[in-house]
């Protein structure tokens, strides 16, 4: 008697654990760096099922204009729905997903509580959701943020900023921007109030003039990056400016607000002058802090990280990152309200050269259009005296000129697509 062949039941093969990591800033942090390298590395990340949805580079920025409903210079049309999409698209996904923008770290808690809904958090088979807030210390972050705030198109001093990053109404819009995006205890609570402390990851940024490639390390780490052979070429940076040519962006605000749209603004002033141009000036005195400033700044700087110790996060780096470099006692700190105008002029020179020559670039470009249309022109008209040309003309005036002409000339044309 023979016996039928029996099979094991076979199991699929396990499916990955799903990991939500949400990167949700902070400004300044090495976050355009990072965010360019996932999004050119897309198809690379996706094969080890680690997973950076997006259709366009802005993506997860009109995604967080759109669950904070902020407005943007009109962006916030644009963004309707985005963040809704994007989770859909999450809950769909395996392995690990990353999402990053570094304007989330204003999010208010109920914003953050319909984020983590959204992506499936708490619910049964939901993912295992991470935060990691990048973080640099203050001492750069507030000469930092009044230089953003002056390649954005605003012409404030640099002292009336800090009067009010210092009021403690914060009750501007500059002072509610600024600790919404950098007061790292109270961003920490708010994206972190229903996670596990292990799963809240703060990234300190190294201090200046150490390895450049510390800070990348660090957010390979927490990502889940490692061991990835991953292109960490980028064209996209914030690079930042010197005191000398911060001025002078400012007072070029100043000067053209009223007449510069903002259309022409950002590729001639913020792409062409200050990320391409002035930023390339490394000689040039640094944005600092004056010392009254400093001690008021020390202070926070302790008070957070002996916070974020306290709580038990998951520090990639070193707490005392967070503490900036002092200013050695009666060292002479350099004031951008009251340069030293040869910098400024030196500065504005090589600002004028790079006008000059875009002008140049561009005046060619419209010649070279101009001479193309010009023979585009005359070919067309040699083609109009041609006599087949004629002949076919003179045929369809006579048959337009009566009603079977017409109609036989719509059939034709309908024939020929040309309805």
């Amino acid at each position: 008697m023979t016996t039928e062949p029996t099979t094991e039941p076979t199991t699929p093969p396990a499916r990955a654990p799903r990991r939500v990591i949400l990167h949700v800033g902070t400004p300044k942090s090495g976050t355009s760096y990072v965010q360019d390298v996932l999004f050119r590395n897309r198809e690379t990340l996706a094969a080890a099922d680690i997973h950076y949805p997006v259709d366009r580079f802005d993506a997860h920025f009109l995604a967080a204009l759109d669950l904070m409903r902020l407005p943007w210079g009109g962006l916030e049309r644009e963004a309707i729905g985005a963040w809704d999409r994007l989770a859909r698209t999450v809950r769909g996904l395996s392995g690990t997903t990353i999402l990053s923008h570094e304007i989330l770290a204003t999010a208010s808690r109920s914003q953050v509580g319909r984020a983590l809904a959204s992506l499936g958090h708490g619910t049964p088979g939901g993912p295992e959701v991470h935060v990691v807030l990048s973080a640099r210390d203050l001492t750069r972050q507030v000469p930092a943020e009044w230089q953003e705030n002056v390649k954005h198109r605003r012409s404030f001093t640099y002292a009336s900023f800090l009067r009010q990053v210092q009021d403690p109404e914060r009750s501007t819009r500059v002072a509610s921007w600024f600790w919404g995006v950098q007061e790292l205890p109270d961003i920490l609570e708010r994206w972190g109030a229903a996670l596990p402390p292990e799963q809240v990851h703060v990234v300190t940024v190294p201090p200046s003039g150490g390895d450049p490639g510390e800070l990348w390390r660090r957010f390979s780490g927490v990502l889940g990056l490692d061991g990835i052979d991953l292109d960490l070429t980028t064209d996209r940076s914030n690079p930042s400016l010197g005191a000398p040519e911060t001025t002078l962006v400012r007072r070029l605000n100043r000067a053209t607000n009223r007449d510069l749209p903002p259309a022409d603004y950002r590729p001639l002033v913020r792409e062409l002058l200050a990320h391409q141009t002035l930023s390339q000036r490394r000689e040039s005195p640094r944005l600092g802090l004056p010392p009254e400033v400093q001690t008021w700044v020390a202070g926070l700087e302790d008070a957070y990280a002996d916070e974020i110790a306290r709580r038990g996060y998951d520090v990639v780096g070193d707490l005392d990152d967070l503490r900036g470099a002092r200013v050695a006692a009666g060292r002479r700190w350099y004031d951008p309200d009251h340069p030293r105008e040869r910098q400024v002029a030196s500065a504005a020179v090589d600002a004028i050269k790079v006008l000059l020559l875009e002008n140049a670039r561009v005046g060619a470009s419209e010649a070279r259009l101009a001479e193309e249309l010009a023979e585009t022109r005359e070919a067309l008209e040699r083609s109009y005296l041609r006599p087949t040309y004629q002949l076919r003309e003179k045929i369809v005036r006579r048959l337009e000129a009566g009603r079977p002409g017409r109609v036989a000339m719509r059939v034709y044309r309908v024939a020929r697509g040309r309805a």
